[in-house]
């Protein structure tokens, strides 16, 4: 068609109409020619016209042209609210038709993966990270003392070896703590350990700042405006973390503007035994490297066991025993060191999980770390008897320290003993930077005060703790039933429901009445496309919200395309994409990592939540989120394996994450 419209005039366009319209001869620059136009419904003007063209890429075109294909017909899901609640459920729900379930839902249930989300099975603890110091045959190299451990045995105080652990010889000096920074008038200045005569201001007020922690430094090239990942002689040889978005930029910002002993992060962990410091600190790390930081757990009770043994008595941790404050400060600093020098092979955040319960030993630790690393304490303070009680109780269950105790009441006595030699001698933090959690862990209420702390990534990890808490509840993971497209074999798009996605909406629901019978307070999340919204709509008596978030990777000018398609028409893309799926970003689209950050928000909410959640959405998503549960790293994430019609319950509690999976339909 033509618009009749002056060169050099904004005036109204008159449209072309009649059989001039069409173009010929294969030629759109330039042809010059007659055209009919209708000024009114009696007049008509001949006019010669130039006709003037854009080009268009053959793929934008062939996408423009899908969506508007599919707009052309009406989604089956407009006009169903953002947040929407089925007043009570519907009688009889498909009782005796293809849609019913077993009554025991244990027949679905399937194997987990190998690499499954199931930390809640296996002690915290001893997830964290091997001494470095640790040769294959058990020694610690630096003292020549023998720990009688056999690589890749599981008994108690016995700890199995990675094949990647570094043979070196490790030379700890243990600063003397009575030569360690004054507290009652001196504060931490922006330079990490250092202390500066000013007066002590109100420490709840936070009113010293600091630069902050951004990523892992990077290397400056030659030019004054671009940046480099690779080495540079001189230089130091850091990489940015795996991240967009806004984790990126931070980076970035902290590593121009901030020292250089603030580019690493400390978390060091304060608290009496049996507050929750552990789970905590393995759910920090969890969530830190999910945000694409290098993190790692340091437990120094797992470097105690090794180096002392796991049987030692609660007479080993009393205050006035010299020889067992020497040694607990000895495996102290060997955790300290191990985790400085990981720092200094690029690590970002360590997280250094110990009692630390005296200034003594906390300005120990400081002065290790001064110039080098930047310390916040995070201190667990708990006053409900019930929860420390609970805690004491699967302390001495799960741990190594009490494995070879065949007598329950025995380890519990010896444990509360040992607990008592803590309290004795317990100082609260005052000094640095510092963030004090004070009956968080059930999920309601409690108190977070925040001293000398600034900065994208701690601003981060305070937002993340405000939120997260230990309650036991369960989280369903499931994608949408079998869509249109997925039958087609195309990525992306907004189809309906084939058969049988139909029938898996049914037994989806059928599922939640069994499942969640008694969870009146759970809600069903999904995204906003159709696909998800008709999964969801079986389910009756739950509240139901669309979260834009959990929408599927965009695929851009991909979208509505199959794979051979994108072979074939693409193939630098479809290279691209296979060389790194992580990192990949559609024309147009996003790229796992765009989708990881969008997610983010998810997790936090799904944290703080103490109901449970069925997340009703899609692929590339659910990949996301099971890899936070599972804690898999971040190149893992685009080849995770979520089929259709199978639900993941994800259980998270004071033990950590347990996985079960259940699948409904073939």
């Amino acid at each position: 068609m033509f618009l009749l419209k002056p060169k050099h005039n904004n005036v109204p366009c008159i449209l072309e109409e009649g059989p001039n319209r069409q173009l010929i001869g294969g030629t759109l620059q330039g042809d010059a020619r007659l055209a009919l136009f209708r000024l009114s419904s009696d007049e008509l003007l001949e006019y010669r016209v130039l006709i003037k063209a854009d080009r268009v890429s053959p793929f934008d075109l062939a996408a423009s042209w899908r969506a508007f294909q599919e707009h052309l017909q009406p989604s089956t899901v407009r006009g169903i609210p953002d947040v929407s609640i089925n007043a009570a459920p519907e009688t009889g729900l498909e009782n005796g038709s293809s849609a019913s379930l077993e009554l025991d839902l244990e027949h679905y249930v399937v194997p987990t993966p190998i690499t499954s989300a199931n930390s809640g099975l296996t002690y915290a603890a001893n997830m964290t990270e091997s001494p470095r110091s640790l040769v294959y045959a058990g020694n610690f190299s630096n003292t020549g003392i023998s720990s009688s451990v056999s690589p890749g045995s599981n008994k108690a105080g016995v700890f199995s070896v990675d094949q990647d652990v570094i043979r070196k010889d490790v030379e700890v000096t243990i600063p003397d703590p009575s030569k360690g920074f004054p507290t009652s008038s001196m504060v931490e200045s922006k330079s990490v350990g250092t202390f500066s005569p000013m007066r002590r201001q109100d420490s709840r007020r936070g009113l010293f700042v600091d630069r902050g922690v951004g990523s892992t430094c990077i290397v400056k090239s030659d030019s004054a405006t671009t940046f480099t990942n690779g080495p540079k002689v001189g230089s130091e040889t850091k990489v940015m973390p795996a991240a967009a978005g806004a984790v990126a930029a931070a980076a970035v910002a902290d590593q121009m503007l901030g020292p250089k002993e603030d580019r690493q992060l400390a978390i060091v962990l304060v608290g009496l035994p049996a507050r929750g410091k552990t789970f905590t600190a393995a759910k920090l790390t969890r969530y830190l490297r999910w945000l694409g930081h290098e993190t790692k757990h340091f437990n120094v009770g797992k470097y105690r066991r090794l180096k002392h043994g796991a049987n030692q008595a609660a007479d080993f941790f009393r205050a006035d025993n010299q020889e067992g404050i020497e040694a607990r400060n000895e495996v102290a600093a060997l955790a300290m060191d191990d985790m400085l020098s990981w720092m200094q092979d690029g690590g970002q955040v360590g997280i250094f999980d110990a009692t630390n319960s005296t200034r003594s030993r906390r300005n120990m630790l400081m002065k290790m770390a001064e110039g080098k690393c930047k310390i916040i304490f995070l201190e667990t303070l708990c006053n409900d008897e019930r929860i420390i009680e609970r805690n004491i109780r699967l302390k001495i269950q799960q741990s190594p320290d009490y494995a070879e105790e065949p007598d329950f009441e025995a380890g519990l006595q010896d444990f509360k003993t040992r607990l008592a030699n803590y309290e004795k001698v317990y100082e609260p933090v005052e000094e640095g930077s510092y963030i004090k959690m004070i009956d968080t862990v059930s999920g309601q209420g409690g108190q977070i005060h925040v001293n000398n702390i600034s900065g994208y990534l701690p601003g981060r990890i305070v937002f993340f703790l405000v939120n997260a808490h230990l309650t036991p509840r369960p989280i369903l993971l499931t994608r949408h039933g079998e869509s249109r497209d997925n039958v087609r074999g195309r990525i992306g798009g907004d189809t309906v429901l084939s058969e049988a996605g139909d029938l898996y909406a049914k037994k989806l629901a059928n599922f939640v009445e069994k499942r969640l019978k008694s969870e009146r307070t759970a809600s069903i999340w999904t995204s906003t496309l159709q696909r998800t919204i008709l999964t969801a709509t079986p389910i009756v008596g739950f509240p139901k919200i669309q979260w834009r978030a959990l929408d599927e990777i965009n695929a851009g000018v991909c979208d509505g395309m199959t794979y051979e398609e994108i072979k074939k028409n693409m193939p630098e893309e479809y290279e691209s994409r296979k060389k790194d799926k992580l990192r990949y970003r559609y024309p147009r689209g996003e790229s796992y990592l765009d989708v990881i950050q969008r997610l983010e928000p998810v997790i936090i909410e799904l944290e703080r939540q103490r109901a449970p959640v069925v997340v009703i959405a899609h692929q590339a998503v659910l990949r996301a989120l099971y890899a936070y549960f599972a804690d898999r790293p971040l190149n893992e994430i685009p080849h995770i394996e979520v089929p259709l019609h199978t639900i993941i319950e994800i259980k998270m509690g004071v033990t950590g994450v347990q996985e079960k999976r259940y699948k409904l339909m073939d």
